[in-house]
């Protein structure tokens, strides 16, 4: 990319004052400054002109606001003068340790409640950023950490980047953030890389749990032109802008080999199909900012620099005032950035330290739970079963798992050895006698955990912790037989444990304080998000779960087909259909779950006497698929059913799961099962993949009018 010629910057967009009633919204922005320095690059290659974005909170990664964008703007206009008057040979861009830049300051556009403020926000990123790109001296950007959306265009919009071996956080996750990279992304990073590598970026990354770049990835992929040791990264990367001002002609040469791409028209066509096919697997139609970032992205190649900047700053005006946006702004920055963070029950209480790990049972999930604490605790983890052979099967399945984990490059030869190392097997549960730590994993069934809880505590100290992975049965029925009840606390994790972030901590009327302070040390070293629940039946998510699949399940018992049943909450945009998810679950757990809160909460959890023909009948799913992938039910499997005569419409079911959400979540919340609607919310988006861009379950509720029908009020009130 050539620098550009000093005429082509008009006067116009070096004025920033246009923006000062933007600014004004939003008060109290944490400035992101532009502090300039001039360093005398080698090589005789003159002086650089190096900006350096600081925001002055050691701890708080620089964000991009407006006030923040007017002065990195004024700051290069200023430097223009020098530029043409030959004083400086080129400008560079390079953040505080560890960050170039975190992207927009979202907590703050959320407030922007005018088209007005929203739209000129895009057009103020695309004039300030314009400016480095037309800059008639060779502009750098210098990634040194964290490049997120806006930090990231900053630097697509510089004339050469280099990245440091450390940095990580980088990406356009725009797309999961329900925006578009709307600073010029779209447009600039196809042209850079090629438009099936930016898909990969733009789409593919953002849409998989908002996946970011590394250091090594980024220049792999040719976003930056130069890989440097975080050791000295700033001083090798002002060497390397010299070489580029100098024309150096190894370091051009290598550079034009280095940013050779694929941008024919059948790369842009694979591209777009596989965008496509992205956003319709992970959301289909239910999010507008994904279906509007492929329409801006289909466009690039037939359009100019300034009407992709029209189209960008259109899309972004419009979305940054959407439901979905702000949804995603609750969720992202009030869950997952926060509450998350600062969960709450945590007590004042000393937890104790775990250096050894007990799992009692060798089956699948025993074995998954192995895994994670051997892994990401790196203690030692012994597990037991009735009799050697599951045992020896137990160990054999996690050996095949590390194994899988090495071939992948998840884990290195020497980090598999050590996880093996840790992990051991018996059938005498004397081997938990120095464990500080022992979870179950056996059968769901309450007289058998009772028994297993007995048997440990004869041979476990009295200050070591038991938890149960049940999720539905009663930790205080558990506990209720032992002479120390107060260290049983549940500790339920999801399928799969590894993949899963959610932990459900829950506390019995009898559990003490260093146990459950335990439980939230012992999640966060799992690298897991705890949510204290009380001891109730199913405790959150499965809770929530099991009442949408039973209304969808009564309402196919009653007469509506399976079609319908299974595709009315497909405007949602869960993660998978209630027939899907009963076939992953497996139809007998749910079952089983679905009798547990019966018992406990009647007739609001329907038990299907269909699930159950199907269960003794031994089959595991209601669709099939034949040869095309397309889905049906059997013959066989229609027989073994029996159906009503009231079918409902795919509207009316939706309707009737939705109040019949609101109905339940107002009960848990009356019941306090957990402190407030927030851990509601965060627990069903991480333990059952509910939308970000839904604002969590709550919200969505009030939106569609459940909670006012069915609770006179709303969850947010």
């Amino acid at each position: 990319m050539a620098a550009a010629n000093a005429h082509d910057i008009p006067e116009d967009a070096l004025d920033f004052s246009r923006f000062t009633e933007l600014a004004s919204v939003f008060g109290d922005e944490v400035i992101t400054h532009s502090r300039v320095e001039d360093v005398e690059l080698p090589h005789g290659a003159g002086t650089f002109l190096l900006i350096r974005l600081d925001n002055d909170h050691p701890k708080r990664p620089s964000t991009l606001g407006p006030s923040s964008l007017i002065e990195f703007g004024e700051t290069l206009a200023a430097a223009l003068p020098r530029a043409r008057a030959g004083e400086i040979t080129g400008v560079g861009v390079i953040g505080k340790p560890g960050v170039l830049a975190a992207g927009a300051d979202l907590g703050a556009a959320e407030r922007v409640d005018s088209s007005d403020h929203s739209y000129a926000m895009a057009d103020l990123g695309h004039q300030a950023y314009r400016l480095l790109e037309d800059f008639p001296v060779p502009s750098f950007a210098f990634i040194n950490g964290t490049a997120l959306g806006g930090g990231l265009e900053i630097a697509l919009a510089a004339h050469h980047r280099t990245v440091s071996t450390a940095a990580k956080g980088i990406g356009l996750p725009e797309a999961f953030l329900r925006l578009v990279p709307g600073w010029g992304g779209v447009y600039r990073l196809p042209r850079l890389i090629g438009p099936e590598a930016a898909a990969q970026v733009i789409f593919s990354n953002a849409l998989s749990s908002n996946r970011t770049l590394t250091g090594d990835t980024v220049y792999s992929l040719g976003i930056a032109d130069q890989l440097l040791d975080a050791e000295n990264f700033e001083t090798q990367s002002l060497d390397y802008a010299a070489r580029i001002i100098s024309a150096d002609p190894a370091t051009t040469d290598a550079l034009a080999t280095h940013r050779s791409h694929d941008d024919t028209p059948e790369a842009w066509e694979r591209a777009i199909t596989t965008a496509e096919r992205t956003v319709a697997a992970k959301l289909g139609d239910t999010a507008p900012a994904p279906l509007r970032a492929l329409e801006l992205f289909r466009r690039v190649p037939e359009r100019s620099r300034e009407q992709s900047r029209e189209a960008e700053c259109a899309a972004l005006g419009e979305l940054m005032l959407t439901d979905e946006f702000r949804n995603t702004v609750y969720s992202f920055l009030g869950l997952l950035q926060k509450r998350a963070k600062r969960p709450a029950g945590v007590p004042e209480a000393a937890p104790r330290s775990i250096a050894k790990v007990g799992v009692v049972g060798a089956g699948l999930m025993a074995c998954q739970l192995a895994m994670v604490f051997a892994q990401q605790l790196k203690v030692p983890v012994v597990l037991t079963d009735v009799d050697q052979s599951r045992v020896d099967k137990g160990l054999a399945h996690i050996e095949s798992q590390i194994g899988r984990l090495a071939e992948k490059g998840k884990l290195n030869p020497e980090q598999a050895a050590a996880v093996q190392g840790l992990i051991t097997g018996s059938t005498d549960k004397s081997v938990y006698a120095d464990a500080d730590f022992v979870i179950e994993a056996v059968f769901e069934e309450t007289s058998v955990k009772k028994q297993v809880f007995a048997e440990l505590e004869r041979i476990v100290p009295a200050e070591t912790i038991l938890a149960t992975n049940t999720s539905s049965l009663s930790v205080t029925e558990m506990a209720a037989d032992l002479e120390h009840p107060e260290r049983v606390i549940g500790f339920h994790f999801f399928n799969p444990v590894a993949a899963m972030p959610l932990v459900e901590i829950a506390r019995a009327p009898q559990t003490g304080d260093v146990p459950i302070a335990t439980a939230f040390q012992l999640a966060a070293g799992l690298r897991k998000t705890p949510v204290l629940t009380s001891d109730s039946t199913a405790f959150v998510v499965n809770r929530v779960l099991l009442r949408l699949m039973a209304e969808v399940q009564r309402a196919f018992d009653d007469g509506t087909d399976a079609a319908t049943a299974d595709t009315a909450l497909r405007p949602i945009g869960l993660p998978m259909s209630p027939f899907t998810l009963l076939a992953m679950v497996g139809i007998p757990v749910a079952q089983h779950v679905t009798e547990s809160l019966h018992s406990s909460f009647g007739e609001r959890f329907h038990v299907s006497a269909n699930l159950q023909r199907l269960i003794d009948a031994g089959v595991t799913e209601i669709w099939s698929s034949d040869e095309a992938g397309r889905p049906y039910i059997k013959d066989s499997t229609r027989e073994l059913m029996s159906v009503g005569s009231t079918p409902r419409s795919a509207e009316e079911l939706l309707t009737t799961v939705q109040d019949a959400l609101a109905e339940e979540i107002a009960m848990m919340l009356d019941e306090g099962v957990v402190t407030s609607r927030e851990d509601i919310d965060l627990c069903m988006i991480l333990g059952a993949g509910w939308p970000l861009h839904r604002g969590g379950i709550t919200p969505y509720l009030d939106q569609v009018g459940a909670s006012q029908r069915v609770n006179g009020r709303t969850f947010g009130a």
